[in-house]
């Protein structure tokens, strides 16, 4: 999507860069067979300027595909904006031109959560400042008040709290039979009055302060864990906020006994020198008596035709540095990409990949950091693929992801009424021969996501 975004914007500063268009390749041919033989008595040799190379040739595989081929890209989407959905309805409720223009506002200071980023206080000085319109605290927060009765519940909070509290709210007045006792009154009476306690699952608190047994509160739970702590992300993968979906960019499809790497980069025009730019330079080389606004005219056609080369050669040098650092990273892992199994995945530095293909190590870097690869077990960056060797009892070396596979597994299968510490996680790694430290054991636990054995805990 970078790329996209910077290819558009040399388009747009460079008159002398342009796509190719499908219907005008031949053109193209012609004009370099029409300038092939062309000199000028100047100083440069037009043939410099226009040759057929300038012709793209940057969308790059290792296996040959027939245009038709299928590629089962993440689309990107052109659903209806996330905050415009808000904003829909919220001008279908009676408001004043103020109430919209601060609605305006606190819409668009949520984030991709559905969270209110900015103190209302903050939102009345903006509102004076850049729109010139003067309200107070308690008109701000009744529009706040309406934005959060739209869908999807839970949307326009301050805090996970306020969040959750909301979406009971909602779930209670739709269920109007619901009694004092039931779960989901319960439920907002431990939100409301006991919210710290909860979120560290200190259940044995709770069940004292509220004297319920633990049936009771078990049910209660059970209702605040299934309110979406995040409202707005459900509308992430059609209505995304800022962003754009991840479209990969290598795709590794096993084929018989190879694997077959493509580089994707059908986002990406086909660029090439203008041609009205080209016919100026023809133009300039035919005339016998050149003007003084000729020569600067043709100075600064140059200076856009070299622009426009350079850029369309540090796009084929991307992409064939792209692809260079996809095979051998494949290379290096045939077993893991015809297979997904994490356990055959080997000890890889980014130093080994630079030393394959030459390039630095900052370069390779740079590639593995920001880049995605779709395989038919998933989409990933390219650098969950990079860890150091860790030593196996039985004399293998083996990777900090196949440490982290183990760590899961352990937890996914352990007893969530008395989950285990990290002290027992790393004596149960010690028994299947992976020896590590208790606090190495811990920073992995925390890279997967994993809270300590008390927040684990279930009732």
């Amino acid at each position: 999507m970078e790329l996209e975004q910077r290819i558009k914007q040399e388009l747009e500063e460079n008159p002398a860069l342009e796509e190719v268009g499908k219907s005008d390749s031949e053109n193209q041919d012609d004009n370099s067979e029409n300038t092939e033989n062309t000199n000028d008595s100047d100083d440069f040799d037009i043939r410099d300027y226009l040759d057929e190379d300038d012709v793209a040739e940057y969308k790059l595989h290792t296996n040959n595909r027939a245009s038709n081929d299928e590629y089962h890209d993440v689309p990107i989407s052109d659903s209806l904006g996330f905050v415009d959905y808000l904003l829909s309805q919220f001008r279908l409720l009676p408001n004043s031109e103020i109430e919209l223009a601060i609605g305006e506002i606190i819409t668009g200071n949520m984030d991709e959560s559905g969270y209110l980023q900015r103190e209302l206080s903050s939102i009345v000085d903006d509102l004076a400042f850049s729109q010139n319109i003067f309200t107070d605290l308690l008109t701000v927060e009744s529009v706040l008040k309406k934005i959060q009765s739209l869908d999807p519940p839970g949307i326009g909070a301050r805090s996970l709290q306020e969040c959750l509290l909301l979406q009971l709210q909602r779930k209670s007045e739709m269920d109007v039979e619901a009694k004092h006792a039931s779960p989901l009154q319960l439920a907002q009476q431990i939100l409301s009055r006991s919210f710290d306690a909860f979120i560290n699952k200190r259940y044995d608190q709770i069940s004292q302060r509220f004297n319920i047994s633990e049936k009771q509160l078990s049910s209660a739970i059970q209702v605040i864990t299934k309110l979406n702590p995040k409202p707005g992300s459900a509308y992430n993968d059609s209505m995304k906020i800022g962003s754009q979906i991840v479209i990969p960019d290598f795709i590794v499809t096993p084929e018989n006994e190879r694997l077959d790497i493509v580089l994707n980069a059908r986002g990406a025009p086909e660029l090439r020198v203008s041609n009205d730019y080209a016919e100026l330079l023809q133009t300039y080389s035919e005339t016998n008596q050149k003007t003084k606004a000729q020569k600067d005219a043709v100075t600064f056609v140059r200076h856009k035709i070299d622009s426009a080369k350079s850029f369309i050669e540090a796009v084929k040098l991307r992409q064939h540095t792209l692809l260079g650092s996809m095979e051998a990273i494949v290379n290096l892992q045939p077993d893991y990409f015809k297979t997904g199994d994490i356990t055959a995945l080997k000890p890889m530095k980014m130093q080994d990949i630079a030393d394959i293909v030459g390039l630095d190590v900052s370069t390779i870097s740079r590639v593995v950091n920001s880049k995605y690869v779709q395989t038919p077990f998933g989409v990933f960056l390219l650098r969950d693929l990079f860890s150091n060797a860790i030593s196996h009892e039985a004399g293998d070396d083996v990777t900090s992801a196949e440490i982290k596979a183990q760590i899961s597994e352990i937890i996914a299968n352990e007893d969530k009424r008395n989950p285990l510490n990290d002290d027992a996680i790393t004596a149960i790694l010690a028994e299947k021969g992976y020896v590590l430290a208790r606090r190495t054991v811990a920073k992995y636990r925390e890279g997967l996501g994993f809270g300590v054995a008390r927040l684990r805990k279930t009732i």
